[in-house]
């Protein structure tokens, strides 16, 4: 079956939403998630989101960026998301996204590598707070279609021209379609699924990172991976639970196996990272101590409820005792290579948010610098596409999608484990390669 859509979104996270959002309601647009729409990693982002606080702040939060980012990062897509900071505030905002407020002012908390506070957060679930209100938008738009356990299998495209006309997806049903849009963006997460221990629902798998080296699309940085410094140690199987470095910004610190304090817990995430594992490899431990001590009880209760629940969950009470945290992988600042407008190097393709490579978080990403950056350039993808359908001839794009669409063998696609597995290992590959250039 060939269904037929203006835009097709792959991925129900702050960016794949967001962009949906800036499409006038004369574009049709269809967003597919492989699970359920509110599965996506921005659902469980706890800190928040970075904001220019004045104009006064924009030389620290840039260097702050930069510096996170060990100065590999590009500095224009540095500059175009902090410039746009308050205008995507302003618009959460509009939408109902409620921020913490001091007073009839916003509040700001402060995170590891901020040399000052600058991020907006909604109790200790920000992405929760702003993922699920997107949602809320777009479920009342009538131009906007979600569509649920829809998996992507490929891209229809033509190498030779490089233009991409849609996607192959398998429904919940089991049965192959074809999905024919004028234009596709991806905005289908990171990669954590791939690994053990993870922070990330275990569906992300990098698909769309797998389907890109396919097909030849330009990569960038891809061996770039985050792991958080503190996750709550737990010897389930699945994934793991983040302990915000807003914790940290409120003045928890890491203790090694005696109690005693071993690094200074305000650095950027790769540097803890790597005194955490120091630490444990000197005390032969599986896990390090973060105690909130020096945390007010009320301001733990209120400020991380979540953290709170989960802590007591696990047998842990944060308010009178510490809790065991290990590192593991959370973010991926590599992708499929983007430019200023979010446009791969393929026609007709976008990538926004984790998915996409626009170079701004450089070899480490800044706490809460995620879900402004995925919005920022999602919109910016949103604005690209609009203006490249007001002057395109769709004549044209209609005779090709439809040759290439009929020259497509369904049968390729009938053995998901397979591709699956072949996927995995691309991506896995891949990122082998690039670690071994970058010795």
């Amino acid at each position: 079956m060939v269904k037929e859509t203006d835009v097709v979104v792959v991925g129900t996270g702050a960016a794949g939403l967001f962009c949906a959002l800036h499409f006038p309601e004369d574009t049709n647009v269809l967003v597919i998630t492989k699970d359920e729409a509110d599965k996506s990693d921005s659902f469980l982002a706890q800190g928040g989101m970075c904001m220019l606080r004045d104009d006064g702040d924009f030389d620290g939060f840039f260097e702050d960026t930069m510096k996170a980012g060990h100065y590999e990062n590009n500095k224009a897509s540095v500059e175009v998301m902090i410039r746009s900071s308050q205008k995507i505030a302003k618009e959460l905002i509009g939408y109902g996204v409620e921020f913490e407020h001091d007073g009839d002012k916003l509040a700001f908390t402060r995170e590891g590598g901020h040399r000052r506070p600058r991020i907006l957060y909604h109790k200790d679930v920000t992405g929760k707070e702003i993922t699920s209100t997107l949602l809320d938008n777009a479920l009342k738009r009538k131009n906007i279609t979600i569509k649920e356990h829809i998996k992507m299998m490929d891209i229809i495209c033509d190498e030779k021209t490089n233009e991409c006309y849609g996607l192959i997806v398998k429904n919940a049903d089991g049965d192959i379609d074809v999905i024919k849009a004028k234009y596709t963006v991806f905005a289908c997460g990171g990669l954590g699924g791939l690994y053990k221990h993870s922070t990330n629902f275990r569906h992300i798998t990098g698909d769309a990172l797998a389907i890109a080296l396919k097909h030849g699309i330009e990569m960038e940085h891809i061996d770039y991976i985050q792991i958080h410094p503190t996750t709550l140690y737990s010897e389930k199987p699945g994934r793991r639970f983040l302990i915000s470095e807003s914790v940290r910004g409120e003045g928890a610190i890491l203790l090694d196996k005696n109690k005693k304090r071993f690094c200074d817990e305000l650095r950027p995430r790769d540097i803890v990272t790597a005194d955490i594992h120091r630490q444990m490899e000197k005390d032969g431990t599986p896990f390090v101590w973060l105690s909130m001590e020096r945390i007010p009880e009320e301001t733990i209760r209120s400020h991380f409820p979540n953290i709170m629940k989960q802590c007591l969950e696990e047998g842990y009470d944060p308010t009178k005792e510490c809790i065991p945290v290990v590192p593991a992988q959370h973010y991926f600042m590599g992708g499929i290579k983007v430019n200023l407008s979010s446009m791969t190097s393929m026609e007709r393709l976008y990538a926004v948010g984790e998915t996409s490579c626009n170079g701004v978080h450089g070899k480490n990403r800044l706490a809460s610098n995620s879900l402004l950056e995925s919005m920022v350039f999602a919109e910016r993808a949103a604005d690209e596409i609009q203006e490249k359908m007001k002057a395109a001839d769709e004549s044209r794009f209609a005779k090709k999608a439809d040759s290439n669409i009929s020259d497509i063998d369904m049968s390729l696609y009938d053995d998901d484990e397979k591709i699956t597995a072949e996927y995995k290992e691309l991506v896995l590959n891949e990122i082998d390669k690039e670690k071994s250039r970058h010795e």
